[in-house]
């Protein structure tokens, strides 16, 4: 398996593996799956700042992990929100933790300090991955979406990437990372 930044080329499998979680769970807040040139559209702005990540096999993609900001707020700039989703003939492969590890390293050479996640509950598969990569519950938003006729919980994990320190050095946007 290869774990390589995504390319806007990448944006038909992606949104292959995504299409389902968005039309047959709740896992997913959106309602109708965005279509390949949205996907592409999202890649490009997240690739701005941050890294997005595809796992590939031979030209078969089936993961892919990406981080985004926690809030828009300045002081927030170190923190940051991670996703990973799985085509579902590649789950229970250790694919999640390998493309989180690959994620959480890049952000901690950006200098980012924390990292969140949002589950929508139940869901004992992601929280099972979250929780076996090192994020720790920090709260649960109650009754905060409202899909497939009924009103859905999301706990929010926390992940300390490194050390706070009283200055942290400014985040490096990901297009200026070498060796990545």
């Amino acid at each position: 398996m290869d774990i390589r930044p995504a390319d806007p080329r990448d944006a038909s499998a992606v949104a292959a593996i995504y299409a389902p979680i968005v039309r047959e769970t709740a896992i997913s807040f959106e309602t109708e799956p965005p279509s390949v040139d949205e996907v592409a559209c999202r890649i490009r702005a997240t690739l701005e700042r941050f890294p997005w990540l595809v796992a590939d096999e031979d030209g078969w993609i089936f993961g892919y992990a990406y981080a985004g900001p926690h809030r828009e707020r300045t002081a927030y700039r170190w923190s940051c929100e991670a996703s990973v989703y799985v085509a579902e003939a590649a789950r229970r492969r250790g694919v999640a933790t390998a493309l989180y590890d690959r994620l959480f390293d890049i952000l901690r050479r950006q200098n980012y300090q924390n990292v969140y996640a949002g589950v929508t509950l139940p869901n004992d598969p992601s929280m099972a991955v979250h929780e076996a990569v090192g994020f720790r519950e920090v709260g649960v938003y109650s009754r905060v979406g409202y899909k497939f006729g009924a009103w859905r919980d999301v706990a929010w994990l926390g992940l300390s990437l490194q050390d706070l320190g009283a200055e942290p050095p400014e985040p490096i946007p990901f297009p200026e990372l070498q060796g990545v």
